[in-house]
């Protein structure tokens, strides 16, 4: 062999090493579980600009899947919880929007109700500043129907990639198992989007003085399709016939704070006393053209729909508390995805996300029987060739377990095909191009009373008090002064903050 050859060797050796060392992950690089390198942790991938989230998308499916495995055998979220047994009835027709049976005149469905707060452990207080869950199951004719949602129409984030973080942030602090505020302001700070949430979750509403006092949502926007297959986008909230009431900040201690079941106690005295806590449902209803309409993505659950009528359709009752707490509420098992024919799940980012979600932390917690269970069970027939797994007791028969066959035919109507959906564009991994962040917190701010803007200060200063990073509590107090000058300046006086520094920050954001 000759020495040019050898030295044509070493240098291509060289190289290679050289260019193995230059795309070497870091130690602080962020990685997959496999040491992957990450390109982008904070949007998922996208069929064009406005379509569906992709199954393709590993990092998000593996990311969920990871964080849903997280805890045995309590829920990650949403631990603390309260059921009740109840039903609803429909007070308009909606067969020009929806073939779903639920909302047929007449009718009368039994549902499951579960309340709970999100970021506390089983046994922890109901009393904290923490979004309320509202998941209500529908036992309907045509099977089950899940509602998850929350007390409030919008949320922190809007994007599921982002959903294990927001979590950590706010849990307990891995090292010390207490809560931070420092934790969670980090995050938020490197979150505008999460704002508008922030400003509603520390009004007084943001602690409700009972789960009766309080309304509901969906948060997501879904669709209603109807029997000629016409699609319309809509909104479901729930609006309490009790009324909406909370603490003020000088009431969340003393002897509130020492009743850890407040909550449960009084849902439960009034259902005793045949006090039965009503819910009327609303839809908001939406043409696909009109999405476009607005100035910011209508799929963005960061946002409400400003100017859409409100449509009342029902009324929930709850009037039974469960035999059985374990068999009930804690095996209660919700998920997005449990949708009936007539009502289809949006592009909204975060629900797509929900959609594999919550059903895969539900298969894992209870195990792959788990809709099984009698208060997961649907009132009507199941024929499906699943089969066998931990607990089965489908009493399925037969050899025939597949599809198709000769043999035994499981009949299939394409009217229960879902609806098309135009998609255009290529894939993609990057955020919405409308984020318009901060407006909708400040006409929420603008929109309350002088006293009620007081106790949002008193409440969100308090927190923001104890946040020691200094350039997180001045990118805080920017986002908010985005929102509203008046907002932005009180919060920086409340936590002796430099308010022309603020303001400064402030004029950099865009909205």
């Amino acid at each position: 062999m000759s020495m040019s050859h050898n030295r044509s060797l070493w240098s291509a050796s060289v190289l290679a090493v050289a260019i193995a060392a230059s795309s070497a992950v870091h130690a602080d690089q962020l990685t997959r579980d496999s040491g992957a390198p990450v390109g982008d942790n904070q949007n998922s991938q996208t069929a064009g600009d406005a379509g569906p989230v992709l199954l393709q998308d590993s990092h998000l499916i593996e990311k969920l899947q990871r964080f849903d495995r997280e805890r045995i055998p309590e829920r990650v979220v949403h631990a603390r919880g309260t059921g009740a047994f109840g039903d609803f009835e429909p007070t308009a027709d909606l067969h020009d929007l929806t073939v779903a049976q639920v909302f047929q005149p007449g009718n009368k469905t039994p549902v499951f109700v579960r309340f709970s707060t999100v970021m506390g452990y089983r046994g922890s207080p109901e009393q904290a500043r923490d979004p309320r869950g509202f998941a209500v199951k529908f036992y309907t004719s045509q099977g089950n129907w899940d509602m998850v949602g929350i007390n409030w129409p919008i949320f922190f984030i809007r994007d599921a990639i982002k959903f294990p973080d927001f979590v950590h942030a706010n849990k307990p602090s891995a090292v010390t198992g207490v809560q931070d505020p420092n934790l969670a302001f980090d995050f938020f700070a490197h979150t505008p989007e999460a704002t508008n949430m922030l400003t509603h979750l520390y009004t007084v509403e943001g602690m409700p003085d009972s789960y009766r006092h309080m309304d509901g949502s969906a948060v997501h926007a879904f669709k209603f399709i109807n029997a000629d297959g016409v699609t319309h986008y809509v909104k479901f909230a729930w609006k309490s016939q009790q009324g909406v009431h909370g603490f003020e900040p000088k009431h969340i201690g003393g002897s509130i704070a020492n009743d850890w079941n407040l909550m449960t106690n009084d849902l439960y005295g009034a259902i005793k006393k045949g006090d039965f806590p009503k819910w009327d449902l609303y839809v908001q209803v939406l043409t696909p053209g009109e999405l476009g309409k607005f100035d910011f993505d209508a799929l963005d659950d960061t946002k409400v729909w400003t100017g859409v009528p409100e449509r009342k359709v029902g009324t929930l009752t709850l009037n039974k508390i469960p035999d059985n707490y374990f068999e009930s509420t804690e095996e209660s098992a919700f998920a997005p995805s449990r949708l009936v024919p007539g009502i289809e799940a949006s592009e909204d980012r975060m629900l797509q996300g929900r959609l594999f979600a919550y059903a895969d932390t539900q298969m894992y917690r209870l195990g792959a029987n788990y809709q099984q269970l009698p208060i997961n069970a649907p009132k009507t027939p199941v024929s499906n060739n699943s089969q066998d797994g931990a607990l089965n007791a489908s009493g399925r028969q037969g050899e025939i377990n597949y599809e198709p066959s000769g043999i035994k035919e499981l009949s299939q109507d394409p009217k229960y095909k879902d609806a098309a959906t135009p998609v255009s564009g290529v894939t993609q991994q990057r955020m919405t191009q409308k984020p318009r962040n901060f407006f909708q917190a400040g006409e929420y701010y603008r929109g309350l009373s002088e006293k009620d803007k007081g106790f949002l200060i008193e409440a969100l200063s308090a927190d923001l008090n104890h946040v020691t990073n200094e350039a997180n509590k001045y990118t805080m107090l920017s986002y908010f002064y985005k929102a509203d000058a008046g907002y932005g300046g009180q919060l920086a006086k409340a936590t002796h903050a430099d308010v022309e520094r603020v303001k400064s920050l402030a004029t950099r954001l865009q909205d």
